[in-house]
């Protein structure tokens, strides 16, 4: 692809789940499929789901530079961060946030949003 090419992944005419311009994939917010889960499933679902688009975007987990994490209650911080703790290559960590906000669906306990390189 070069340089001025934009490729979209996922997208439906509102939103792209994720971007790839000049070698970098950005992210939209990703959630759990399964609302009713706690942090720890929710987490894990999210991660799975960047999984995926990191391998569809031509990159991995080792190469993502940024993630900015909202959690609904920052009660949910722990439980949280056992499962990122597990996902990401502690070798490879990226910068990161963590903040909380209201979310669109009131299911919503965790939505991670991120920057990788291809």
């Amino acid at each position: 692809m070069s340089t001025n090419q934009i490729r979209r992944i996922d997208s439906n005419g509102r939103r792209s789940r994720v971007v790839v311009h000049n070698g970098t994939l950005h992210f939209a917010g990703q959630v759990a499929d399964d609302l009713s889960g706690d942090i720890g499933q929710q987490t894990q679902e999210a991660l799975a789901r960047i999984d995926k688009l990191l391998a569809e975007g031509g990159s991995e987990r080792r190469k993502v530079l940024s993630a900015t994490i909202w959690l609904k209650d920052m009660a949910d911080y722990t439980g949280m961060n056992a499962v990122w703790d597990r996902w990401i290559d502690p070798d490879h960590a990226p910068a990161r946030c963590c903040g909380v906000v209201e979310m669109a669906d009131p299911g919503i306990r965790v939505e991670i949003i991120m920057t990788a390189a291809q």
